[in-house]
């Protein structure tokens, strides 16, 4: 009986220490903040695209031209 209360006085202690650790939540604070940020440059390229090809392609027919 008494390693039955032992063991279960573990768990409890187990249980209330994983509910008290923030590793897991500030990972995924982190994972939210780098998506945010891939999609924040997807938008840009998706907007600037065509200007910055277009400004490399005059760069390139420039230099060709000499």
């Amino acid at each position: 009986m008494l390693g039955l209360m032992t063991r279960l006085q573990t768990r409890v202690t187990d249980l209330k220490n994983f509910s008290q650790d923030n590793a897991g939540a500030t990972a995924i604070e982190y994972g939210l903040i780098a998506a945010g940020i891939a999609v924040a440059i997807i938008a840009a390229v998706f907007a600037l695209g065509d200007e910055v090809k277009s400004f490399f392609t005059d760069i390139q027919t420039q230099l060709g031209a000499k």
